[in-house]
């Protein structure tokens, strides 16, 4: 597996947030999204074995995992990592566009699906992931505009998410300010919830491996 870097911080999204968790992020994305804030993650990174992330993680003093990338699901091992990891004890998470295919995941993960909206540049067409929804999971949308946000809540009505699943909307700073996005989602009447990347207010936007 071709991992990018591995690492412990907060988890700074989701309904997580502010939880200590171990990263690990793999190399590899099949996505060019607009506004990446992991695009060095596209290439280079360093194989290694499942035995050998089992063990860097079992060092740390943690039960929550984050696998994200890149795209994670561009790993085939990442499934048997995944039963690996619940076999040890850990609180597994997964953040994946959602467009591969995420049913070989064990139940018990915890998928998190990050839609695109237009103005990421990778809008998402295929929305049939989000009707084979488990419990538990969570669905993210980044928006960059009102524009962004009005496709996002079309999205949510359509497929009745805020039914079946955490819906979580996070910014685009600075094109959307945090204030902003509260206001559109208190218009919308929208059970969703708002999501900070809290890694970067206390380390700051480009900081790696925090």
């Amino acid at each position: 597996m071709r991992v990018s870097e591995l690492f412990r911080s907060i988890q700074g999204e989701g309904t997580r947030a502010g939880r200590p968790c171990a990263f690990v992020r793999f190399t590899g994305c099949d996505l060019r999204c607009s506004w990446c804030d992991t695009s060095y993650a596209f290439q280079g990174g360093v194989e290694r074995s499942r035995q050998e992330i089992l063990a860097e993680l079992d060092a740390m003093p943690l039960r929550l995992v984050c696998l994200t990338g890149g795209e994670p699901l561009l790993q085939p091992e990442l499934p048997a990592l995944c039963t690996d990891l619940l076999a040890a004890g850990w609180d597994v998470t997964v953040e994946t566009h959602g467009q591969l295919d995420a049913e070989g995941l064990p139940a018990a993960v915890v998928r998190i699906f990050d839609v695109k909206p237009p103005g990421s540049g990778e809008e998402t067409r295929d929305f049939g992931y989000l009707d084979r929804l488990r419990p538990g999971d969570e669905v993210k949308f980044v928006v960059a505009s009102p524009a962004d946000f009005a496709w996002s809540a079309e999205v949510v009505k359509r497929h009745r998410l805020a039914e079946r699943s955490t819906v979580l909307f996070s910014p685009v700073v600075p094109a959307v300010e945090p204030k902003a996005l509260v206001e559109w989602l208190l218009a919308s009447g929208l059970e969703a919830r708002l999501s900070l990347q809290l890694h970067k207010l206390v380390w700051g936007a480009t900081a790696r491996g925090v």
